[in-house]
C-alpha cells in the first residue's frame, strides 16, 4: 500500500506549510491526483486518518479530487481524453492514429488546498 507513505510525505509537506503561517490545527486539506496514477483514494484517506491521531491533524477532512489522463496525438497534436477501455489502443478523435500519444495530464498528485486555524 504506497499510499501510506504518499499520505507520510503530504503530512510532511501540511506540516511545513502550517508552520510557516503559524497554524496549528488541520481542519481541511484538498489533493489532487492523476486518473493513471495509481492511487486508490480510499486508502490514502484512510492512511491519512490512521497517521493522524493524536495530532493536530485528527479529524481532518481529506477530499480527493482526480483529473483525467489527457493526451497529445503524435501525428497531429490533438488534446484528448482517451476512455478507460481505450488505454492501450488510444485512437485519436481527429486523425485516428492509435500509438505513441505523449501523456500530458493524468500522472499528479499535489495538495491544491489547506484549511487550518
Amino acid at each position: 500500500m504506497h499510499e501510506l507513505s504518499i499520505a507520510e510525505s503530504l503530512i510532511k509537506i501540511i506540516r511545513e506549510e502550517m508552520a510557516k503561517h503559524g497554524l496549528t490545527k488541520l481542519l481541511n486539506v484538498k489533493i489532487v491526483y492523476g486518473q493513471i496514477s495509481a492511487i486508490v483514494p480510499e486508502a490514502l484517506e484512510t492512511a491519512f486518518e490512521v497517521l493522524t491521531v493524536n495530532t493536530p491533524f485528527e479529524g481532518a477532512k481529506v477530499e480527493c479530487e482526480v483529473k483525467p489522463m489527457r493526451v497529445r496525438c503524435r501525428q497531429c497534436g490533438e488534446e484528448f481524453s482517451p476512455a478507460h477501455e481505450e488505454r492501450m489502443i488510444m485512437p485519436c478523435p481527429k486523425c485516428a492514429t492509435e500509438f505513441g500519444h505523449e501523456i500530458i495530464a493524468g500522472r499528479e498528485l499535489y495538495i491544491e488546498n489547506i484549511e487550518a486555524e
